[in-house]
């Protein structure tokens, strides 16, 4: 297996993925035509965040998204992890964890990086304890939002 940032002619995977994510953890159903425009933005301006995938066998089986939040506590860029995803067969085979510590690598190699963020939602209780695994931590903010 290898981890790579991903490339245009993984869309269609990446889409499919978040599409699927969507499903299964909030039982929403994703507009597909506004999912393949917001991962087409990615590619079109690396501003707004770089897609890694994990392939094997010719076969991409697990993404991510990395954006960028600018800390100016550390005068340097956080990396937050987001859209994370891994096809179900592929599963327990530590995917996740190859994307997360190619992500490690390039913040450890990058004096401008400071470190690593994502979000879990509070009932993900399996996804808590690989992130513990890896090392993060569940620090003292508490996530709010407001959507439109």
């Amino acid at each position: 297996m290898i981890v790579r940032q991903a490339t245009h002619s993984d869309s269609a995977s990446i889409v499919e993925f978040q599409l699927a994510m969507a499903w299964e953890t909030e039982q929403l159903q994703l507009n597909e035509p506004t999912v393949i425009k917001g991962v087409a933005a990615v590619f079109e301006d690396p501003s707004k965040g770089i897609y890694y995938v994990a392939e094997t066998e010719g076969k991409v089986v697990g993404s991510l998204l990395t954006t960028f939040e600018w800390s100016d506590w550390r005068n340097g860029t956080v990396l937050w992890i987001q859209s994370v995803y891994v096809r179900p067969e592929y599963r327990k085979r530590s995917i996740f964890s190859k994307l997360y510590k190619h992500i490690q690598e390039k913040v450890n190699g990058n004096t401008a990086l400071r470190g690593i963020r994502l979000y879990a939602d509070k009932t993900n209780i399996p996804a808590h304890g690989v992130y513990e695994h890896l090392g993060m931590t569940a620090e003292h903010y508490q996530m709010f939002e407001w959507m439109k």
